[in-house]
C-alpha cells in the first residue's frame, strides 16, 4: 500500500474509534473542522486546503500535512500553486520546515502527481 493509502485507512479506523468514545464538544469541533473546507464563502475549496497546508506546515504535524496534501490534490492544486504555497509555509515556519517538506514533495511527486499521470496516460 502507498503512503496515502496506509494514511486514508488508519485515519478512517481511528475516526471510527474516536466517534465512538467522543463527546457533544467534540463532535461540534469535528462539524466545524469539516464545514471550515467546504466549497461555499467567499474562498473555494481549494484556497481552503491550500491554507490548511500551510497551517500544518508551519506547526509541523505530519498528519495534517498529509491531509491537506491528499485533499489539496482533489481539489485541483497545480505543482506550481503549491511550490507557492511551500514558499509561504517555509518563510513562516523557518527553515524547521524543510524536513517536512521533503516528504510533503516526496509524496506529492510519487504518489500522487504519479498516479494522475498514470492514469491521463491510459
Amino acid at each position: 500500500m502507498s503512503k496515502v493509502e496506509t494514511f486514508n485507512t488508519e485515519r478512517n479506523a481511528y475516526n471510527q474509534i474516536l466517534a465512538k468514545y467522543a463527546n457533544q464538544e467534540q463532535k461540534r469541533f469535528f462539524g466545524l473542522d469539516a464545514a471550515t473546507y467546504q466549497d461555499k464563502g467567499h474562498l473555494d475549496k481549494k484556497s481552503k486546503e491550500l491554507l490548511g497546508f500551510v497551517a500544518s506546515l508551519v506547526l509541523r504535524c505530519d498528519d495534517c500535512i498529509l491531509y491537506h496534501l491528499i485533499e489539496c490534490h482533489k481539489a485541483g492544486v497545480t505543482s506550481e500553486e503549491l511550490a507557492e504555497s511551500v514558499q509561504i509555509g517555509m518563510l513562516v515556519g523557518g527553515s524547521i520546515t524543510i524536513p517536512h517538506i521533503r516528504r510533503a514533495m516526496k509524496i506529492w511527486d510519487e504518489e500522487l502527481v504519479s498516479q494522475e499521470k498514470q492514469f491521463n496516460a491510459a
